[in-house]
């Protein structure tokens, strides 16, 4: 470890329970949080696909009153589904011999947190202006965890690592290669070449120009920015084990300056006269979340939306492999104790973090095994209901970062302003490379196209 970033703040280590050491042999497979997570995406892919669940529920849409979006045959699906996934990560929990008991206590109040989240996010201005509910179900954790307090037994539910990389496992079902080939080499140009021009750049603008003083906080912010955003962000900090405080702090800006270019992008691109295809693109390789993705790409046509989504997904692929750089890089060299002997090919097994795996893994199955034996209609249907999950979980995850974080580990990170420069710096970077790549790719330059 660095002296600079102690171990004993590493996320999912605050208010929860202790990390355990890196296990050896099959005890892994039942004992690590990264294989629990894998088994939980799992089981209810499965479900999904043997019909044994066939409605995940979500919170409806109002306007003005919100019981509107909570009729009552809404109340027992949910109920339903707070039993079942406290049953279903319970059994993980007591298996990876953690106190369950206090776990149960608060699972419930931490999912009724997450639904009040969701309800939050789904009133129509709310929804116009792009605040989700990651943005609620953080502040909502964190007004707790700054005013009256999170307690201990309530602590002891906020699993935030588990829940993350089960959404994240989940997350890569969704991933389809036959999609990401829908817009051919433009696509990947704008998607694979900027990408990882712009952490390159932000991590060298970090930590050589801004010297910000924690490397794991750089990384964060430079995948956030670069790949999409929140699920990047929290990707990259379970990969290098950050602390709560930079991811709490990284999502934060993300969100904010997401909304910000969701409404001012389309509008710039307008004035500036880009065609459909290129302001898509532009779109798409730049703002920070597929929702506001979708919603910005509208506002110049049903082209644009369609070009911005696509270049989304493409660039969503990129999480699991900039997950395993990090990890790598992690492991072999920034955190590495330059008088020890280089780890072998199992220690860096051992210590990387499984959950990348199970991404990259649910990704090639579901591309290449059950594309083409249910085809596009039977995967589609299956991954309606595993988005829900998914949902569930990031929102369950962004609830118990709160509950487990407070303004003055977050002031700490702020000090001197370098965290809100290098954000800034680096996506004013991402948008102007952005276009010019996007303007190569898809207004005649270097392709042919007919869109």
């Amino acid at each position: 470890m660095s002296d600079e970033e102690p171990q004993e703040t590493a996320l999912g280590e605050e208010g929860g329970p202790p990390v355990q050491p890196d296990r050896r042999g099959w005890r892994e497979l039942y004992e690590s949080e990264d294989w629990w997570a894998i088994w939980f995406a799992t089981l209810l892919l499965a479900c999904i696909g043997l019909g044994l669940v066939s409605l995940v529920p979500t919170i409806g849409r109002w306007s003005t009153n919100p019981l509107e979006a909570l009729p009552g045959d809404l109340l027992l699906p949910l109920a339903l589904l707070c039993l079942g996934l406290a049953l279903m990560t319970t059994i993980g929990v007591a298996i990876m011999k953690s106190p369950w008991r206090p776990y149960v206590a608060g699972f419930g109040c931490i999912f009724a947190l997450a639904c009040l989240s969701y309800l939050l996010a789904k009133q129509s201005t709310m929804r116009a202006w792009g605040i989700g509910y990651a943005i609620w179900a953080l502040g909502l954790g964190l007004l707790i965890s700054n005013t009256v307090r999170t307690p201990k037994w309530l602590l002891r539910a906020a699993r935030s690592e588990m829940f993350i990389k089960t959404g994240l496992v989940l997350l890569g079902a969704e991933i389809l290669f036959s999609r990401i080939l829908q817009l051919g080499p433009p696509g990947l140009m704008v998607a694979w070449i900027v990408t990882p021009t712009v952490i390159l750049f932000m991590w060298y603008f970090g930590t050589r120009w801004l010297k910000v003083r924690s490397k794991k906080l750089t990384i964060i912010i430079a995948a956030a920015t670069s790949v999409c955003g929140v699920s990047a962000a929290i990707a990259t900090a379970a990969a290098c084990r950050a602390k709560k405080a930079e991811l709490t702090l990284a999502v934060g800006m993300t969100m904010i300056f997401t909304v910000l270019m969701m409404i001012a992008m389309p509008a710039l691109a307008r004035v500036i006269g880009l065609p459909p295809a290129v302001g898509g693109a532009w779109l798409g390789g730049t703002i920070d979340s597929t929702g506001a993705v979708v919603a910005a790409g509208a506002f110049l046509g049903e082209d644009a939306e369609r070009v911005a989504a696509v270049v989304k997904m493409i660039q969503n692929v990129l999480i699991g492999i900039v997950g395993f750089f990090v990890a790598l890089a992690w492991v072999t060299r920034i955190e590495r104790d330059p008088t020890a002997p280089r780890p072998s090919l199992m220690e860096i097994w051992h210590r990387f973090p499984k959950f990348i795996v199970g991404f990259v893994v649910a990704s090639v199955v579901f591309s290449f095994i059950l594309m083409p034996v249910l085809g596009s209609d039977g995967v589609s249907e299956i991954l309606n209901h595993s988005k829900v999950f998914r949902g569930w979980f990031f929102c369950l995850a962004f609830v118990a970062i709160g509950l487990e974080s407070n303004f003055k580990d977050l002031g700490s990170q702020l000090v001197g302003g370098k965290a809100i420069i290098l954000y800034v710096v680096g996506q004013s970077f991402n948008i102007l490379l952005t276009l010019l790549v996007a303007w190569l790719a898809f207004g005649g330059v270097l392709f042919e196209l007919s869109i």
